[in-house]
């Protein structure tokens, strides 16, 4: 019997991230694992309902045996089986972040091979501290082509929190291999755009927001175009900066909560991105990279990218991988500082 990998969710950050990254490489690598202290680093430890679902869909695309697997759960087991691509449906019952769920088990379907996989996941699609649909769209998805992936995504319904009530279909093509990258250097940065969006909720926030984003942005010798829109669904709101960064384009974002100002909004966006500017020549923006290191480590050829920060989430992440997989890591620089992740 494979001896089973310990984890401590206390690690690093700390947060969910340990969970996700474990169940895919538990599924590609057949290895068992235990994890305990789950999010021991977030104010409300234990598993929360989306990552509840996360450890349902891997179980279910993988024929797994879970204990622990219950809301508020601090200690599970999860031995993985054979990765079956197909239809399935995973609806999480809250505003829980859809795009968690999907990083969860994209890669393991998509390298079992057999066929193509459709997923419907209902949630959250723009919920602070994850990945919104956007994002996935402008940057994630162009990062998985490089890499030898091919994913085609669809937003049906926005869902913010606390509604929820979004709807992503996913289509995952097998990958017969991973590619390495090579990602030294961005190109220059010469235009960038703003979408404001409300759903919901009075056109005046979603002109506040963009002429709160014009006003900080018109400075950064870049060319900017400013789009207004009103989605349905909500109540929620939007404020997107893409940078048209070579190779992938960079989007950065900011959403609406109660008692949170259209300016505060903007503020977020404009903020990482202004980082992401004064970062160059770095190639890979922060919230990018953590997610970019599991399918490099899976590839069959080295890689090397530059980063404009290294956080607490990529070197948390790149400590789990190296539990499941017999892969020379190296990342160099200071977390909080632009740095380099090499893939040996």
């Amino acid at each position: 019997m494979t001896q089973i990998i310990e984890l401590d969710g206390a690690l690093g950050e700390g947060g969910g991230q340990i969970l996700r990254t474990s169940l895919s490489l538990s599924l590609i690598t057949g290895r068992p694992f235990r994890l305990r202290n789950i999010r021991a680093g977030r104010p409300r430890p234990g598993l929360r309902p989306q990552h509840l679902t996360s450890v349902q869909a891997a179980a279910a695309i993988g024929q797994a045996t879970v204990r622990g697997a219950c809301v508020d759960s601090i200690d599970i087991t999860f031995e993985p089986g054979k990765v079956v691509p197909g239809k399935y449906h995973f609806p999480i019952g809250t505003a829980g972040a859809t795009s968690l769920v999907l990083h969860t088990i994209y890669l393991p379907l998509a390298l079992a091979g057999g066929g193509p996989s459709e997923l419907t996941l209902e949630g959250g699609t723009h919920v602070s501290t994850s990945p919104c649909f956007d994002f996935l769209k402008t940057t994630w998805l162009p990062y998985t082509e490089l890499c030898g992936l091919h994913i085609d995504l669809r937003l049906h319904r926005r869902g913010f929190y606390p509604r929820g009530g979004g709807l992503i279909q996913a289509t995952i093509q097998p990958c017969p291999r991973l590619h390495g990258l090579q990602l030294t250097e961005r190109s220059p940065l010469r235009t960038a755009s703003c979408i404001s969006a409300v759903a919901s909720l009075p056109d005046h926030i979603a002109k506040r927001q963009a002429e709160r984003a014009r006003q900080r942005l018109e400075n950064s010798d870049l060319h900017l175009a400013m789009h207004q829109e009103t989605w349905p669904g909500g109540p929620g709101t939007l404020l997107g900066v893409t940078l048209d960064a070579a190779p992938v384009p960079a989007f950065f974002f900011g959403l609406g909560e109660r008692g949170k100002s259209a300016e505060r909004v903007a503020d977020e966006a404009v903020d990482q991105a202004l980082a992401f500017l004064d970062a160059a020549p770095a190639a890979v923006d922060a919230h990018s990279a953590d997610q970019l290191v599991l399918p490099l480590a899976l590839a069959e050829t080295p890689s090397a990218f530059s980063v404009a920060e290294i956080t607490p989430h990529l070197t948390t992440n790149v400590e789990v991988i190296r539990r499941f997989l017999e892969r020379e890591i190296v990342v160099e620089g200071d977390e909080g500082q632009t740095g380099w992740v090499r893939i040996l």
